[in-house]
């Protein structure tokens, strides 16, 4: 019990340590910009479009895993950490430490994607 305690304290700590780096870098994206305004070639112009794309799908990735980890503090917060939300077994603590946020043992994560 007391090194399960252990390991979800540890779990813990790493994913809102994690979710304070990603929430910094969110805000990082969001602030930065593309252009400058200025009037450019259809070279620069492409060139602002594709890089526009890029730091979108950027931030649209950064916001889909800092979902994942709320969800997975929010599983810590209620004692359902760690427990498969498909088939209601336990997630191995090695599958754990590999994906922190896993909500789904290997089996039901395997099923999910296909």
């Amino acid at each position: 019990m007391k090194q399960r305690t252990t390991f979800l304290e540890r779990i813990k700590q790493n994913l809102a340590k994690k979710r304070e780096e990603m929430t910094s870098e969110l805000s990082r994206l969001s602030a930065d910009k593309v252009s400058d305004g200025q009037v450019q070639d259809t070279g620069d112009e492409a060139l602002t479009v594709s890089m526009e794309k890029l730091q979108n799908s950027l931030q649209r990735a950064e916001a889909d895993e800092l979902r994942l980890i709320d969800e997975a503090l929010e599983r810590i917060g209620r004692g359902e950490y760690g427990v498969c939300i498909e088939c209601g077994e336990h997630i191995s603590e090695r599958r754990l430490e590999t994906f922190p946020y896993a909500a789904r043992c290997v089996a039901c994560q395997e099923a999910f994607e296909q």
